[in-house]
């Protein structure tokens, strides 16, 4: 399938060498994803000479907050007070935030419940250095039926907030993602076609 150009695709880096993701970058990728900090602070360093976009996609620990929050443009994850007050403390210009979702209502994921989420976004907006842009959330894997009801279930309530985004799909599910209306992609395997030949 090919992906619409008004869906946002985000490289999921994690994948990628440095070497790599400055070649990634001369084909025209500028939005990077990293979910572990100590990776993210290498490589935003290693490249900080170019303008790159970067999104943490992984479950933020608060204790690494403080080196994460000031240098990234976008939070996937945001999925508790606590992050929340650490955003605020950390962070001198407004943070671009995604509600993280616990939209298959598995117990090992990270996020907010759906019953939660209303109650939740009402609490973070009174951070003036959070800006609320979306919600995020991951497919259940192996599971293309259930994957399926819960992107859906996050367009709509996306749009009961009235948000415009919405961080869903990966490289496995991304088609499904397409057809339910996700605004982002966060993709790994699916950009080595940028590095072949």
């Amino acid at each position: 399938m090919i992906i619409p150009s008004h869906i946002h695709t985000i490289c999921a880096s994690k994948y990628y060498s440095v070497e790599e993701m400055k070649q990634l970058f001369q084909k025209g990728i500028s939005n990077f994803g990293e979910n572990r900090t100590d990776i993210l602070i290498n490589k935003y360093s290693a490249l900080k000479e170019l303008p790159i976009t970067w999104h943490f996609i992984g479950h933020l620990q608060r204790n690494k907050a403080k080196d994460v929050i000031p240098i990234i443009d976008y939070l996937h994850t945001l999925d508790s007070l606590k992050l929340a007050e650490n955003i605020q403390k950390y962070r001198q210009t407004p943070l671009q935030c995604f509600i993280q979702v616990n939209a298959t209502q598995e117990p090992q994921k990270y996020g907010v419940s759906l019953h939660d989420v209303t109650s939740f976004y009402q609490a973070v907006k009174k951070y003036d250095k959070i800006h609320i842009v979306g919600l995020m959330s991951m497919g259940k894997l192996d599971d293309l039926n259930e994957t399926r009801k819960a992107f859906k279930t996050i367009k709509t309530l996306s749009n009961t907030l009235s948000l415009p985004f919405v961080s869903m799909g990966m490289t496995d599910d991304y088609e499904i993602a397409i057809e339910e209306g996700t605004t982002h992609l966060r993709l790994g395997r699916y950009f080595k076609q940028f590095l072949e030949g």
